[in-house]
């Protein structure tokens, strides 16, 4: 059993010493000026095309529920009444 710890243990100092690591640019200024601007855009849009496209596929995902669970107490009720 200690033989095995001892060959994760340094499985694991090999793995995280020798990743590679990526440099990543910061980009939090950039986005922090787009949606600080005062431009008339509603904030939830203001991420370009596809914040447009997940608005409205929640909007029309919330819209569907809504009116499915509207005809289900709907076809309840005529169901109960029967």
């Amino acid at each position: 059993v200690y033989l095995l710890f001892q060959g994760l243990r340094q499985i694991s100092r090999r793995t995280i010493s020798t990743a590679s690591r990526r440099q990543f640019e910061n980009r939090v200024p950039e986005k922090q000026k787009l949606f600080q601007e005062d431009n008339g855009i509603p904030v939830h849009l203001k991420g370009g095309v596809m914040d447009a496209l997940l608005y409205r596929v929640t909007m029309g995902l919330t819209v569907f529920g809504k009116a499915n669970t509207e005809i289900f107490m709907l076809w309840y009720d005529v169901q109960r009444a029967n």
